[in-house]
């Protein structure tokens, strides 16, 4: 068998990543894609948590902004990930993947509350994790929560995949063609200089914590393997 160069991964996923060319819901060719992938990883031996967004549904920051109370915006964006997180366990176990959601605010009719000793002992047994709801707590973003879970199980990296980026870009490559991609960038440029890989509180929890950052293209197809088997793609965020 082929080592991988991680032995234990948090795979972050935006939801806006699940919905496609759509740009809103799930677009089921988008999901199978990931899971297929998610099963090329799985088959390697590697320890697979996930952290999904709620973006392709609902956004806490949008609803604020039409005059919400944040909170309760938040929550709902919460429950966009545990919809998000259901339909991907559904798609990984339709192709042999054990899975387990767990949810930080606790729902046991659809998902197990999240204990930290019991994502573990399911890692070890070689299940896929999908951490749901974000932190539990309004005003922090799936973000922070996968730098948050990625410290708690001692995963060796956060794989960021993105839908509409390569990597890590000095300025938005969409709007400028001259925008310089790194190889590599630590979480103190990141953070000066205000490049948007995560949020601060996700950055600093990742930079304190010494957990490195693969930041890469889910689109085409393979990359999460390439990522897991240490290959150069995208940008690796690590350090001060």
């Amino acid at each position: 068998m082929t080592t991988a160069h991680y032995r234990r991964i948090v795979l972050k996923l935006s939801g806006e990543a699940l919905s496609g060319t759509n740009g809103y819901g799930i677009e089921p060719r988008v999901i199978q894609s990931i899971t297929k992938q998610v099963k090329e990883v799985a088959e390697l031996g590697v320890e697979i948590a996930v952290v999904v967004g709620g973006g392709n549904i609902w956004r806490g920051k949008v609803g604020s902004e039409m005059g919400m109370d944040r909170a309760n915006a938040d929550y709902m964006g919460m429950l966009a990930t545990v919809m998000n997180s259901l339909a991907l366990q559904d798609s990984l176990e339709n192709i042999g993947i054990p899975t387990r959601v767990q949810t930080s605010i606790e729902m046991r009719q659809v998902a197990e509350p999240y204990i930290r000793r019991k994502a573990i002992r399911h890692l070890e047994k070689k299940r896929v994790v999908i951490f749901a709801a974000g932190t539990g707590n309004p005003y922090f973003s799936t973000d922070t929560t996968a730098a948050l879970r990625a410290a708690e199980i001692e995963a060796d990296v956060i794989l960021m995949a993105k839908n509409n980026v390569d990597g890590v870009y000095s300025d938005d490559p969409k709007l400028n063609e001259d925008a310089k991609k790194y190889d590599k960038v630590s979480y103190m440029e990141v953070l000066n200089e205000g490049l948007g890989v995560m949020d601060s509180t996700a950055s600093s929890l990742c930079m304190d914590n010494d957990i490195d950052l693969l930041v890469f293209s889910i689109t085409e197809e393979g990359n999460i393997k390439k990522a897991v088997m240490g290959e150069n793609i995208g940008t690796i965020v690590r350090g001060k």
